[in-house]
């Protein structure tokens, strides 16, 4: 997934071959380095901000003879990354729902994106992972806007035998996530997962309806679903309803499908929230927690 950027650090690796290294030769070398960053649909201000990093950090290192230069580059950057990623406020996605659970209240979550990013997918696939980890779990139908959205959810609940809370088309989606919270309570359920209608950030009446169901639902987490593969576009729309919502976290979708990774670090950059899974496939296992380490490790990976 990353090879423009594996080449680039080659490309440094294999430039330096002193061993104080000198701010002329990082300036040049780190030119490499930015272009790939771009590339990999990391958003430009974010490359400003890191390539400042990375030259501040590693400009006037004095290198031992017995260090390999490589390592010791790669290890610097790493660093780097790993700080930017570390920034954002950390979430422990099961400790904030049992914290609720434990204390008999309910814990709701709306997902919010634009369409065609694998939201409600992702909505099933978390609907699984609750009922695995041993939470009961409702559903909500709250995209009350795109055709078949409904029954697309209703599908996956039917498949995953989870209760879904529906109304026709055109109703008020506030009024659709409220059923499920009612239902939820009086049924005593652990977790009710709300979809909503996918829409573009550009669209305000319809980003006043999306923060409507939060103002009339007030969801203990809001749940950002951004697609991989849009680059800079999923980093644009991540900025935009950070603004409108004020989510808590992002899952990001695609992974599998040959996604950059800039991404991930340009939200977590952009919004200081938490990326806290990474879809990497169509099946309701294809769910991973996002893992710091692991995410460097792979961008990182120089063959």
């Amino acid at each position: 997934m990353f090879e423009k950027l594996s080449s680039a650090i080659k490309t440094i690796t294999t430039t330096v071959n002193q061993r104080t290294l000198k701010e002329d030769d990082i300036t040049k070398i780190l030119t490499e380095f930015e272009l790939a960053l771009i590339e990999c649909d990391i958003s430009p201000i974010i490359v400003e901000n890191l390539v400042k990093k990375v030259k501040e950090t590693v400009t006037g290192t004095k290198i031992d003879r017995s260090i390999d230069i490589e390592l010791h580059l790669i290890e610097h950057l790493k660093n780097v990354v790993k700080q930017i990623l570390n920034e954002a406020k950390s979430l422990d996605f099961f400790k904030v729902i049992n914290e609720k659970k434990n204390s008999g209240n309910l814990f709701s979550i709306v997902f919010l994106g634009i369409n065609g990013t694998g939201k409600t997918t992702t909505i099933s696939k978390i609907g699984k992972l609750l009922k695995d980890n041993g939470f009961s779990v409702v559903l909500a139908a709250a995209d009350t806007h795109r055709a078949g959205a409904i029954e697309q959810l209703t599908e996956h609940a039917e498949r995953l035998s989870l209760k879904v809370i529906t109304q026709s088309y055109g109703a008020d989606p506030s009024a659709v996530a409220r059923d499920a919270i009612l239902y939820a309570k009086s049924h005593k359920i652990d977790v009710v997962l709300i979809d909503t209608a996918g829409r573009m950030q550009t669209s305000k009446n319809l980003m006043d309806e999306m923060t409507k169901i939060i103002r009339v639902i007030k969801p203990d987490l809001k749940i950002f679903v951004g697609d991989a593969l849009m680059g800079s576009d999923a980093v644009s729309q991540a900025k935009e309803f950070s603004e409108y919502t004020d989510f808590d976290a992002a899952i990001l979708t695609k992974i599998d499908a040959d996604a950059k990774g800039g991404a991930a670090l340009s939200i977590i950059s952009v919004t200081g929230k938490p990326i806290i899974f990474l879809g990497i496939g169509q099946e309701y296992e294809n769910l991973i927690p996002f893992d710091i380490n692991n995410f460097v490790s792979v961008i990182f990976e120089v063959e």
